[in-house]
């Protein structure tokens, strides 16, 4: 198994969507399911727009976001290599530097930001997508 399908995770309900999609087509791939969590600050900060809520926070509390929702989605794929981890950066610029890093085959990311507002002052979903080393995959997320 030497694929690996990457996907973003954030605590929203929208990067969890994004999140059960990236692991069936991982498993469809048979591949592995990486799942990120950016981080920073070492400190916890929390951005509210709309309904969606974003966290951004230090590497240890991080990271256990990641290992929080990889151990979700071992409940559905229980055959399913997961690697929950967290990575330092901006999300968009984390994202992207760690697919070239391990060579990601597949980014996948939610479509928060890529109407209204977001979409003028740009969304992890459009940066990502203009700047992933491989093919990328914008879920629908949003109602």
């Amino acid at each position: 198994m030497s694929d690996i399908v990457m996907v973003g995770v954030d605590g929203s309900n929208s990067a969890f969507k994004a999140a059960s999609r990236a692991a069936l087509i991982a498993e469809a791939l048979n591949a592995e399911l990486a799942v990120l969590s950016a981080h920073v600050k070492e400190s916890t900060e929390v951005i509210k727009i709309g309904n969606d809520t974003w966290i951004l926070d230090d590497a240890k509390k991080a990271q256990k976001m990641a290992e929080r929702v990889a151990a979700k989605l071992r409940e559905e794929h229980p055959d399913l290599s997961i690697r929950p981890a967290a990575v330092r950066g901006k999300p968009q610029e984390a994202l992207v530097e760690e697919a070239a890093r391990v060579g990601a085959q597949l980014l996948v990311v939610g479509n928060v930001g890529m109407k209204g507002l977001g979409r003028v002052l740009g969304s992890v979903a459009s940066s990502v997508a203009h700047n992933a080393p491989c093919d990328v995959l914008i879920v629908k997320t949003d109602e």
